[in-house]
């Protein structure tokens, strides 16, 4: 008689035979929040002043609106087939080689990876700015106002940032580094409300809302620097939008029944309606407090238009940026380091050997020579392109023009055509195509405008000096 394995217990695992999902609504929408609300919203009051009164609320909507339309159709990619017993997805390229397979599973990789190697340099680049604005802002408030402390280099700071992240990248798994990730989630909710702090609290002092219809003056910038300003503020709201690219991550978090998409898609609605408005709060308040002057980054940059105090309440938001910072780097750096390092495995094994270092009251660790050389280099070329351009509202800018279209829009809308088989040219066919195809065209000016912006801001910027 032929025995068979005992069923797995219903009440402890999933239909895959992983440990069984306990994720809700609730749950869901805090991950996707926290994703969310980063270092993007410190540009959003210099994005509206770009665009406007009319213009820049109206832009943040329209983003808010995609991205949550496109994660509704993301949401279907999870399971292939049917959407209650289909095969799970539990990454986003998992689900786009399951769906669409081919050249699309490379293209997707390929924009994953350089928005993840791209996220490591804006990082890099506005812990030193932060850094920075601590010693500055304690000049100024030391010298009685008397000094303008105008003549501190962030590359010091991007130095010691950079010697923090050679260590921490030495941390073998990215699940050893889960603390990290919550002391850095607290640490933007932290300076976010800061943020939006500083701006209530210059519109109470001052009763003048600033701005106007149209946004930045022609004669403060020229036409040419007008339109571009335009372009690089589209892909700074959609770098404060994006989180397509752990969507399918966080989904997997989900509990059934009810399905997983059903799940996801209302805690979307949640999740995207609560960060818009406090978006809106942050850029519209920025904007109303500070007008044309309106910084690009609105915790360092508020010291460059006579805003020091209170210093301590900056300094906090700053140390806060950092530490945020740091986590991040990590978050996003360590998926670049399993990449390499599995094709490193799979072709050279024997360069892949661990050796166990003693360390005295401590478990032994595991040095594994590949990892320090490779880790070292990625950490030393990251640290070394931020000083080159250490332009904080360009660098996002172009992240969030590369990564909008692809992964917020593009790989959703064909994989839920194929999921849902949905006929060519039919109306909701043409309608997706379009609605792709306009997403394109705000991602290529968004690029054009970010990488414009790199280009004038190099005519005044001495690499490695400023």
């Amino acid at each position: 008689m032929t025995r068979t394995s005992p069923p797995l217990e219903t009440s402890s695992f999933d239909d895959d035979g992983r440990p069984k999902r306990t994720g809700t609504v609730l749950t869901t929408s805090s991950h996707i929040i926290t994703a969310v609300i980063g270092t993007g919203v410190l540009s959003l009051a210099w994005a509206t002043a770009q665009l406007g009164w009319i213009a820049g609320p109206s832009t943040l909507l329209l983003f808010s609106i995609i991205t949550y339309y496109t994660s509704t159709l993301l949401a279907t990619a999870y399971r292939t087939g049917d959407p209650n017993t289909g095969k799970r997805n539990y990454t986003y390229p998992n689900a786009v080689r399951s769906i669409l397979g081919g050249v699309q599973v490379k293209f997707c990789g390929l924009i994953q990876y350089i928005e993840l190697f791209g996220a490591t340099i804006g990082y890099t680049i506005a812990s030193g700015i932060s850094m920075r604005a601590i010693k500055k802002t304690h000049c100024f408030h030391d010298s009685g106002g008397k000094t303008a402390c105008d003549d501190t280099s962030s590359t010091p700071y991007m130095l010691i940032f950079g010697a923090i992240q050679l260590f921490l990248s030495q941390i073998p798994d990215f699940d050893q580094i889960s603390w990290l990730s919550i002391v850095a989630a607290i640490m933007s909710f932290t300076y976010s409300i800061i943020g939006l702090s500083l701006g209530i609290a210059k519109v109470a002092e001052t009763g003048v809302i600033r701005g106007n219809l149209t946004g930045i003056r022609i004669g403060t910038v020229t036409e040419m620097q007008k339109m571009w300003r335009c372009f690089q503020a589209l892909g700074n709201i959609a770098f404060a939008y994006s989180y397509a690219l752990i969507l399918i991550e966080i989904q997997d978090t989900i509990k059934s029944p009810p399905s997983e998409a059903k799940t996801m898609q209302k805690a979307s609605l949640i999740s995207v309606s609560a960060t818009t408005v406090f978006y809106m709060l942050c850029g519209c308040f920025g904007y109303a407090a500070f007008g044309d002057l309106a910084p690009g980054n609105l915790i360092t940059g508020v010291g460059k238009i006579g805003f020091h105090n209170p210093y301590w309440l900056i300094d906090i938001a700053n140390v806060a940026i950092v530490v945020h910072l740091v986590g991040a780097y990590q978050v996003y750096s360590q998926p670049l380091f399993a990449f390499m390092e599995k094709i490193a495995a799979n072709r050279f094994p024997s360069i892949t050997k661990e050796y166990k270092v003693p360390i005295p009251g401590l478990r032994p660790y595991n040095l594994n020579l590949f990892r320090l050389i490779w880790r070292t280099i990625f950490v030393m070329i990251t640290t070394i392109i931020s000083i080159a351009m250490p332009f904080f509202n360009d660098i996002i800018g172009i992240l969030g023009a590369i990564g909008f279209w692809p992964l917020t829009v593009y790989f959703p809308i064909e994989m839920f055509i194929v999921q849902m088989k949905i006929p060519k040219w039919s109306t909701r066919w043409v309608c997706l195509r379009i609605l792709s195809g306009c997403c394109l065209i705000i991602s290529l000016v968004a690029v054009v405008g970010s990488v414009v912006g790199v280009v004038q801001d190099y005519k005044t910027f001495k690499p490695f000096k400023g």
